[in-house]
């Protein structure tokens, strides 16, 4: 079974996909992701070292959760994709519109706000 595992790292959430966004899973990672932006998050990094597939569905719910973090001024990261995952986000062209980084450390210090010298 895939689940999602939450955990908040000052203002970035760190989200952990275990398996595969698909049909039975999508509707999961909208209504979780949701109630967090909501509840104010703003940065998201989608941790996808364990993430093994992706369908339309899985797709279309990473392009809701752009689109509503881009509404409250937020924004995603995408983290650690490898294998057929890395090509679906190329063959679909998504790699334009997610920030893509090698991994969940260097995702997290994007967000970073520069500091005047």
């Amino acid at each position: 079974m895939e689940t999602y595992v939450v955990e908040i790292v000052g203002d970035v959430l760190i989200l952990r996909a275990d398996g595969g966004i698909n049909t039975s899973t999508a509707s999961q990672l909208s209504d979780s992701i949701g109630k967090l932006v909501k509840g104010g998050i703003t940065n998201i990094i989608v941790d996808c070292t364990k993430l093994s597939i992706i369908s339309s569905m899985g797709l279309g719910a990473l392009l809701m959760l752009h689109t509503r973090m881009k509404r409250v001024g937020g924004e995603i990261r995408l983290a650690a994709l490898s294998g057929a995952v890395v090509q679906v986000i190329k063959m679909t062209k998504l790699d334009r519109v997610f920030e893509i980084y090698p991994d969940v450390e260097q995702a997290r210090l994007s967000f970073r706000k520069p500091t005047k010298s």
